[in-house]
Parts: C-alpha cells; sequence; structure tokens
C-alpha cells in the first residue's frame, strides 16, 4: 500500500460562512490533478479538513514516483510516405523531429489509415517535484475573488499563511508555496496549544492535532460534536434550540475546539418580540436561542466556546454581558416605535424609491390597497381588512426596529398593528403577505392575507417586467422568478383567474407607464415557472399537455394531470395521440380554410361515421367537463379510436375538390376541439 499524502496550510481566521467551499475546492483540485498525472487511482478519494486557521487533507495511495509515461507520435500516412523506395521529405521530417532515423519508426492505426509513429517512453517524475505547482494552482482555483497581501510580502491569498506542510507517510516531502517552505510541524489551537505540534506522518494528522493540539481538524466531526453537544444541554433544560442548520455551520467554521456553555439574559427582556430577540442572538453574537414546550422564548440560552477553562463563568458573563447590551438596543427600539402609531409613518414611504421609473413606496401602497381590495372582493374576503393591511404593510420599513433589522420587517408591522388596536386580521396580513419568502415557506393564512400577499408579489413581477427589468440567465436581482413561483403556490389553491390578475395588476398602474406586452410577457413567464414547479410530482409531457391550452384557472390543474396520467394508461392513448398530432399538422398547413362542417358535402362513409362520432360525443365530454370530471371527459375520447383510424385510413383529406376538401378540415378542426379539451394529448405522442 502506498503511503498518504498530507498538504496543510495554516493560515490565520478564515472567513467562516466560506470555509467549506475553499476546503472542498482546495482538495478537489489537488485530488483531481494527482489522478491526472496518475500518482493515485482514478476512483481515489481525500478526507478534507477545515478549521479557522487551516485548510488540509489527507489523500490515501499516493505513488513517490509517478509511473513512466509512454508518449506516442503520429506521423505522414504509410501509403504516401515512401517513393521510389526513398522517404519522402515528409516522412524525414517527421523522423527528426523525433529525433531518430526512418528505420526506428513504427507504423499504427489511427482508426482511418495506418500511419508511421514513434513510440518513446518518458520516466516518471517524483512526486516532489510536482506537488508544490498543484498546491499553487488549488489556491489560484479557490472561490475566493478577495485576496490580501501581508507583511511585506508580494504573495496573496485569502487570509495570510504562516504554515505549509507536505508530507508522505513519514517523510517530509521538500516544497514552497506563497514563499513559505514545507515543514512537518503546524501550531495547534492559538490558546489551548502548548506551541508547535510536530506530525510524525500523514496518516497519524487529525489524531495528533487533537491530542496535542487541541483541534478538531475535521468540519465534519466538529459539526457533530456541535450538535450532540447541544442537544444535551437543551435537553437538560427540556428546551428546544431556535436555530437553522446555517447557524450551526457558521459556528462551526469559528472554533477549532467547541464547548458548549449555557448562559442567560433578564427576563424584562422577553417583553420584547422573540423575533427580535432571536435575530439578536443568532446573527449579532452567533447564541443558539432556546423555545420552551409552547414555542415561547426562554431567556436562557447556548453558546459554543472556543475555550476550554476549569471555571468557564468569566465566559459565560462576558457574553452575557454583550448579549445585554444588544438586547437592550432591541428593548429600545421596541419602546421607541411603539411611541408612533403605525399609521403615522406612511407619509414618510414618499421619501422611499420603489424604483425611480415607478415611484416611491408610498404609490406602491396606493397600488397595493387597490389591487388587495379587488383580489379580496374575487375571493369573497372582508375586502375592506384586506385594503387596511395593504396600506400597512410597508410602514415598519420606516421604523427604528426594521432599520436595525431588515429581515424583521413585516413581523414588526404585525407587532405595531396589534399594539395600535388593528384587528387581527389586518395585523396578522401585514406579517404574513411576505410568505411565501422561500421554497417550502408557508403560504399566507387566510383570505385577508392571501390578497396583500399576491397583490404584493404581482406587483413586483408586473412593475418591475414592465418597465424592462426581465430576468436573465442567473440574472434575477428583484427575486422575480421566487416571487411568481410564491404567486403560483397561492393561486393553485384558489379559484382564480391568474390572467386577469395580471389585468388588474397591470391596470394598477398609471397609464403607459409599462410595456404594452407585459401582461402576455408575464402570463407566459409564469406558466413556465409553473412547468418547473410541477416537474417534481409529474411527467414532463403530461406537464406539457395541460398547459399547452394556457389555463387561466390554476386551482384545477393538478386535477387535469391526474386525469391525463390516468388518459396515458388507456390502451388507446397512444393511437389517439399520434392522430390528434397528425390533426394539429393538417390544421395548421390548412390556415384559413377551416369553415362550418356541411352535412352534405360528407361523401365517404368513414368521414361520416366520425362525423356522427364527434356530433354524439361532443356534449357528452362537454358535461363531464363542466362537471370536473376531467378523467371522464378524457376516458370518453377512447370510443373515436375506430372511426378515427378508418378516417385516416380511407379518406383523402386534401381532397381536390375545394369544398370537399374544407368540409373535411373542418371535421378535423372539431375533431381536435375534441380533443383537446382538457389537455392537448398531441403531445403525449411518442
Amino acid at each position: 500500500m502506498n503511503p498518504t499524502l498530507l498538504i496543510e496550510l495554516l493560515t490565520e481566521e478564515l472567513p467562516p460562512k466560506a470555509l467549506p467551499k475553499l476546503a472542498a475546492s482546495f482538495a478537489q483540485t489537488i485530488t483531481d490533478e494527482l489522478k491526472k498525472l496518475q500518482f493515485v487511482a482514478a476512483d481515489a478519494s481525500a478526507h478534507v479538513f477545515a478549521s479557522p486557521r487551516r485548510l488540509a487533507l489527507t489523500l490515501p495511495g499516493v505513488l513517490a514516483v509517478q509511473p513512466d509515461q509512454t508518449i506516442v507520435k503520429k506521423g505522414p500516412a504509410v501509403a504516401a510516405g515512401m517513393k521510389d523506395g526513398q522517404p519522402t521529405p515528409a516522412l524525414s521530417g517527421f523522423a527528426r523531429s523525433c529525433g531518430v532515423e526512418v528505420s526506428e519508426l513504427t507504423t499504427m492505426s489511427d482508426g482511418k489509415q495506418d500511419v508511421y509513429a514513434y513510440r518513446s517512453v518518458k520516466a516518471g517524475q517524483p512526486l516532489a517535484a510536482v506537488l508544490s505547482d498543484i498546491v499553487a494552482l488549488a489556491l489560484k482555483k479557490l472561490p475566493a475573488p478577495k485576496l490580501m497581501r501581508w507583511g511585506d510580502s508580494e504573495y496573496q491569498f485569502v487570509r495570510p499563511v504562516h504554515g505549509l506542510v507536505l508530507l508522505h507517510g513519514s517523510e517530509l516531502i521538500a516544497g514552497e508555496v506563497l514563499g513559505l517552505a514545507s515543514r512537518r510541524v503546524t501550531l495547534g489551537h492559538r490558546f489551548l496549544s502548548a506551541g508547535e505540534v510536530s506530525l510524525p506522518d500523514a496518516d497519524s494528522y487529525a489524531r495528533v492535532l487533537y491530542e496535542q493540539g487541541k483541534v478538531v481538524a475535521s468540519f465534519e466531526a466538529r459539526r457533530e460534536l456541535i450538535r450532540h453537544r447541544l442537544a444535551e444541554a437543551s435537553g437538560k433544560l427540556g428546551a428546544v434550540i431556535a436555530a437553522d442548520q446555517a447557524l450551526v455551520d457558521e459556528v462551526t467554521a469559528l472554533v477549532e475546539w467547541p464547548v458548549v456553555l449555557e448562559a442567560g439574559f433578564e427576563a424584562e427582556f422577553l417583553k420584547v418580540p422573540q423575533e427580535c430577540l432571536i435575530l439578536t442572538m443568532q446573527q449579532n453574537q452567533k447564541y443558539f436561542p432556546l423555545l420552551d414546550a409552547h414555542g415561547k422564548l426562554m431567556n436562557r440560552f447556548l453558546l459554543v466556546s472556543n475555550l476550554e477553562a476549569a471555571d468557564p463563568s468569566h465566559i459565560t458573563h462576558g457574553n452575557e454581558r454583550v448579549l445585554r447590551a444588544r438586547l437592550s438596543d432591541a428593548k429600545f427600539f421596541f419602546e421607541q416605535d411603539q411611541k408612533v402609531r403605525l399609521e403615522s409613518r406612511l407619509p414618510r414611504l414618499a421619501d422611499v424609491v420603489y424604483h425611480n421609473k415607478i415611484g416611491s413606496q408610498l404609490e406602491r401602497v396606493e397600488r397595493l390597497q387597490n389591487l388587495a381590495g379587488t383580489i379580496a372582493g374575487k375571493l369573497g374576503a372582508n375586502v375592506d381588512d384586506a385594503r387596511r393591511a395593504a396600506y400597512l404593510a410597508k410602514a415598519d420599513l420606516v421604523s427604528d426596529m426594521v432599520g436595525e433589522f431588515p429581515e424583521l420587517q413585516g413581523i414588526m408591522g404585525m407587532y405595531y398593528a396589534r399594539h395600535d388596536g388593528e384587528r387581527e386580521a389586518v395585523a396578522a396580513a401585514i406579517e404574513g403577505h411576505y410568505h411565501p419568502r422561500f421554497a417550502g415557506d408557508s403560504l399566507p393564512h387566510g383570505p385577508v392575507a392571501l390578497s396583500v400577499a399576491l397583490a404584493d408579489k404581482l406587483e413586483t413581477i408586473v412593475g418591475i417586467w414592465g418597465i424592462g427589468l426581465v430576468p436573465t440567465g442567473d440574472k434575477d436581482p428583484f427575486a422575480l422568478r421566487r416571487a411568481a413561483l410564491g404567486v403560483l403556490r397561492m393561486v393553485l389553491d384558489t379559484p382564480l383567474d391568474l390572467k386577469q390578475l395580471i389585468v388588474d395588476t397591470h391596470d394598477s398602474f398609471p397609464a403607459g407607464k409599462l410595456s404594452a406586452s407585459v401582461v402576455d410577457e408575464v402570463f407566459a413567464f409564469c406558466l413556465e415557472r409553473l412547468k418547473n414547479f410541477l416537474a417534481a410530482d409529474y411527467k414532463v409531457d403530461e406537464i406539457d399537455a395541460v398547459l399547452a391550452l394556457e389555463p387561466t384557472r390554476l386551482d384545477e390543474v393538478r386535477a387535469v394531470l391526474a386525469a391525463v396520467a390516468e388518459f396515458k394508461q388507456l390502451p388507446e392513448a397512444a393511437t389517439l395521440a399520434a392522430a390528434n398530432k397528425r390533426v394539429k399538422n393538417i390544421l395548421k398547413k390548412a390556415e384559413g380554410e377551416v369553415s362550418v362542417v356541411n352535412h352534405a358535402l360528407l361523401v365517404e362513409e368513414a368521414e361520416k361515421a366520425l362525423y356522427a362520432a364527434v356530433q354524439q360525443l361532443a356534449p357528452q365530454v362537454a358535461d363531464k367537463f363542466a362537471a370536473h370530471d376531467f378523467a371522464g371527459a378524457l376516458s370518453q375520447l377512447a370510443s373515436l379510436k375506430a372511426p378515427v383510424d378508418a378516417f385516416f385510413d380511407g379518406v383523402m383529406v386534401m381532397a381536390d375538390d375545394a369544398a370537399v376538401r374544407a368540409n373535411r378540415i373542418a371535421l378535423l378542426a372539431r375533431l381536435a376541439e375534441l380533443f383537446n379539451r382538457v389537455a392537448d394529448i398531441s403531445l403525449l405522442a411518442d
């Protein structure tokens, strides 16, 4: 077994949010380059290490010397290499370029013809000859746009670098990166380690750092340790941690020797909305707030220290002191904000620019108010509540608390509205109108909140799109894709007409402010987003068949999709889908010739039979469709297989007689209407 290779770059504290990506990129590039040069097997995989002060990897089974390389040079074709028994100039020149005589060349096939060739063997390079360059390349490829210099050095990196370890097994590999020569020593924890840590070999890296350096070098191992200790500490308190994975990851990137401690704050701060306190603890201090069994914030919290002490009280007291100052600020902002009614803040929105082409936030509020009222009326909701909620929805943007914590917009408006005595539906809608904020987020609760949320997102999409700021590629600065997905999720569960909502939104803007084509473009954009959203649960051809009809009532889309999936299982489905595709192509070519079917012009028995079948089936399909029995409507089409087959087998659609031809095209148009009443089944054809 070939030895393990260890590479470590010792740095000053790396950016915590970027640490996992930096480590993964560093290890991946080095592994890929060593595979390319055949120092390791193609299936080799590195163990990645990442802590605040180091990027490292160990890679098992690395050769000390690269395998010899067989180099093959191809020359001119054998058929053209000799003339009158003598080498042609091309062949002689090829031999000279290889440094050999013509007689020393061999022949081979290049897949098309036999050619002259020269084979040579290049001795493999030692690992030490290439490793420094590979590490330097890995550093250049790191996803770190902002670099810095340190001291009087000209070298650049995301943070100052102070050490380099290159160990192959127990052997130190001589090398230099960023002006640093490789050594077999590193540094442990900045405060808990006794000093330099000597590494006897690559395989003992993690163990020696743990035992002598007080460093848990593996990011994953450190994260799991933090999770376990947080769960243990919160369990003792009968509490639930109010934190997401992102905070755990960030804290993991901030410590090398995690120690979980419990601390607290004065109960008087619990008078402040818990969302403010939680955000302060998480965002500013990287603490883990605790909730009781009822979801209420406790005045205890957990912190992850990078220090271990026999008496940790000075650590907890220090953190409590810092948090107390933060919570005092939050309490002050909250109390100051409540001295002014939410409604009285509205005039200040006139000075907040929404977009210079479509006005201020106050002008936007007026649009939202009218639009929310319109939507509420369609939903049968309380129109006055919807208009009031839309009127107040953006007022908290100019509050002190939201100025300090923008993430609390809507939430603070809800609390201030309750404090002002607004109706609960109005207060709840102020917070709820931002939902859904991201994929998987909850929808607004209640028709009033739904009305304001739809108004808010539609106004953003139509307004921004209408002034030409359309999403392109991966650029979507106004998050129109996310807003459209939010609209779709809401409309899928309501009996609203999406196209009409877009028209209503367009009409809420001053005449001529938006592009004339914005309604059709936004509707098409929403349907395209709907395709992506539905793709997780339905097949692409089924989605295309349903959305090809451009439905404006989306609350029936899932039922229609289920019906199409059921129809596909019928033995007649494939034939009918192919026939519908054929009909569509004929009608496309015959554009302008479609007219009303004249029974007197039906000559062939097959076309008479098809006409009779269509006439008989049309009202039955219409009844099923009206009753929202989409599966039943589609299943009725199965009876058309025989007359459709007979028609295409025995009738020439494009007859010489213009009147007969037009009549047959009109019959196919009726057939197409029947086929496509529920979905465009031609798109189900292979």
